[in-house]
């Protein structure tokens, strides 16, 4: 069953990393991804930058805003797309996260909201 991890971090916090942090960081990252490859478990995964457009449509009209959006005090720093037997095992991938050390790890089920 997919498994949604979402990293949500502090906005901003990424430029507080020295260089060499960042890229420590952005390693041990490749290095998790890597590991859920070889396990056979890793649908998809990608960082996400902070910059973005919400959109909405209401009464027909659609309305866009460009971010990074200054209420937001976290946003949604990246994704990992897994194929896990079950919600526990979904979990513990996310425990071994390196990103859990800076961000929150969201574990979402990806099936039917509505039955």
């Amino acid at each position: 069953m997919p498994y949604m991890l979402l990293i949500v971090e502090s906005r901003g916090q990424r430029g507080l990393r020295s260089p060499e942090q960042g890229r420590n960081a952005y390693q041990r990252m490749l290095d998790y991804n890597g590991m859920l490859r070889s396990k056979g478990v890793l649908i998809e995964s990608n960082s996400l930058r902070a910059d973005a457009v919400r959109l909405s449509v209401r009464g027909g009209k659609a309305v866009t805003t460009d971010g990074p959006f200054a209420e937001a005090k976290e946003m949604v720093g990246g994704f990992f797309l897994l194929n896990c037997s079950s919600r526990e095992q979904a979990v513990a991938y996310a425990r071994e996260c390196p990103a859990a050390e800076w961000a929150s790890i969201e574990v979402r089920d990806t099936g039917p909201c509505y039955e």
